[in-house]
C-alpha cells in the first residue's frame, strides 16, 4: 500500500535499512533494484525523484513502474540481501520546500482572485505554475506573494491524511481528484486542502519564504516563475553579482545602473542610425561606380559575403539612378548563392525570366515581379558563372 512507503510514513527519514526483492536490468541495460520498502521518492506529481546511495552505490533515478519502485543504480549491488539506503537530504528538503511553497502560492491565487493552477513544474533552479488566465497583473502577483508569505510566517501545520472517496465531502478541496483509492490529502488548516502524493515539511514556516521572479504567456495561460527557501538566497546572490558587475562596467553606482543603461541604449540607437545612413551613402556611391561599367544596358556584379538585403538595396539604387538599366547581382555566402535582378522603369524585359533560369541553376527558391526578383539556393557553381547564366537569359 502507498501509505506504508517510508517516504510517506516519515518525510524526514534520511537513512533506512531494508531487503532487496529484485535486481535486474532495464531495456537500456541499466541496473535497478526493487526494495521491500523505500524512503526514496519516485518522480511524480511534478516533483523530481530523490537521489542518494544504496550500500554506498549511487542511486541515479527512482521511478514508479506499474506500482514497482525501481531504483536505478550506478553499478550492480551484487550478492547481498540487506541494504542501507541514504537519502540526499539537501535535495529532498529543497523539494519539500518548493512543493509546499507551490501549494501555498497556488492557494493564495485561488483565495484572492479565483485563479486556479493547472500545472506545476519543480525545476532544478526555478519552479513554475501555470495559471488558468491569459493576463495576471503585477498587483495580483504582489498580492498573492504577500499572502503566501503571511501564511509561511504564521508557521501553520502541514498535515497529511489518507481518506476514502466517500470522505472527500468533508473537505473543501481546491480541485477535483482523479484517483478514487488510496487518496492522500495535504492540508494547511483553514487555508488549503489538496490531493497530493509529494513530500512536504511539517509546517509552513519551514518553506522559509516565497519569491515570484517572472511571468510569461503560455497558450492563453500565464506561467509564473518562483522559488522558495534556500533558492531565494541563491537567486539573490546571483542577481547581486550581476548587478555589481553591471555597475562596474557602466562605472555607475548600483542605484543608477538603469539610468546608465538607458543612456547607453540611446547612444547605441543614435550610432546605429548614423551607421545606417553612412551605409546607405556608400551603397549609393557604389551604385554610381557600377553604372559607369554597364554593358549592353546591364550592370553585372558578383560578391562574396554580402547579404541579400545589401544586394536588394544596391539594385534599387541602380535602377533608380538609371531607368533604362538592368541590375544583375550575385553573392556567395555560407556555402549558398543568392541573387537579385531588377530593371528600370523604361525596360520592357521581365525579370521573372531571369529568376526562372537562376533558380533552376542553383536548385533554389525565390520570387518577385516583372521589375524586381530575388532568390537563392545551393552553391552549384561560382558566383561569376551564375551571373553569366542570368545575363544570357535576357541579353
Amino acid at each position: 500500500m502507498l501509505k506504508e512507503r517510508l517516504y510517506y510514513i516519515d518525510a524526514y527519514c534520511k537513512t533506512f535499512t531494508t531487503q532487496i526483492k529484485k535486481e535486474a536490468q532495464d531495456t537500456e541495460g541499466n541496473w535497478y533494484v526493487v526494495l521491500e520498502n523505500t524512503a526514496f521518492y519516485p518522480t511524480g506529481g511534478g516533483q523530481p525523484h530523490d537521489i542518494g546511495t544504496l550500500n554506498d552505490i549511487q542511486v541515479l533515478n527512482v521511478e514508479d513502474v506499474e506500482g514497482e519502485i525501481r531504483h536505478t543504480v550506478a553499478t550492480k549491488l551484487g550478492a547481498t540481501d540487506q541494504v542501507k539506503g541514504v537519502i540526499n537530504w539537501e535535495r529532498r528538503f529543497d523539494h519539500m520546500q518548493q512543493h509546499a511553497g507551490q501549494h501555498i502560492l497556488t492557494a493564495a491565487f485561488v483565495e484572492l482572485f479565483k485563479l486556479h493552477t493547472i500545472s506545476f513544474h519543480l525545476g532544478k533552479e526555478i519552479c513554475t505554475i501555470d495559471l488558468d488566465a491569459e493576463d495576471v497583473s503585477s498587483e495580483q502577483l504582489e498580492a498573492a506573494e504577500r499572502l503566501a508569505n503571511e501564511m509561511i510566517l504564521k508557521n501553520l501545520p502541514i498535515e497529511t491524511k489518507w481518506v476514502s472517496s466517500d470522505e472527500l465531502d468533508q473537505y473543501s478541496l481546491r480541485k477535483e481528484l482523479t484517483v478514487t483509492d488510496e487518496i492522500r490529502l495535504v492540508i494547511v488548516p483553514d487555508f488549503d486542502y489538496n490531493g497530493c502524493g509529494g513530500t512536504h515539511p511539517s509546517s509552513t514556516g519551514q518553506v522559509n519564504a516565497i519569491k515570484i521572479l517572472a511571468t510569461e504567456k503560455q497558450r492563453r495561460k500565464t506561467r509564473v516563475h518562483f522559488v522558495c527557501g534556500e533558492r531565494i538566497l541563491r537567486e539573490l546572490h546571483k542577481k547581486t553579482n550581476v548587478l555589481a558587475e553591471a555597475s562596474r562596467q557602466l562605472s555607475a553606482p548600483e542605484d543608477r545602473v538603469n539610468a546608465a543603461i538607458e543612456k547607453l541604449l540611446e547612444a547605441n540607437h543614435s550610432l546605429e542610425k548614423s551607421l545606417g545612413a553612412a551605409h546607405e551613402s556608400l551603397l549609393s556611391y557604389e551604385a554610381n561606380e557600377l553604372l559607369l561599367n554597364q554593358e549592353q544596358g546591364a550592370v553585372k556584379a558578383a560578391f562574396v559575403g554580402r547579404t541579400v538585403q545589401e544586394l536588394q538595396k544596391l539594385a534599387r539604387f541602380l535602377v533608380a539612378n538609371n531607368d533604362e538599366v538592368i541590375a544583375l547581382l550575385v553573392a556567395e555566402s555560407d556555402g549558398r548563392l543568392q541573387f537579385v535582378a531588377g530593371c528600370g522603369a523604361a525596360v520592357k524585359t521581365s525579370m521573372k525570366q531571369v529568376a526562372t533560369v537562376a533558380l533552376q541553376a542553383v536548385n533554389g527558391k525565390g520570387g518577385g515581379n516583372d521589375a524586381f526578383v530575388q532568390g537563392g539556393g545551393e552553391r552549384t557553381m561560382s558566383g561569376e558563372e551564375l551571373l553569366e547564366i542570368m545575363a544570357k537569359s535576357i541579353l
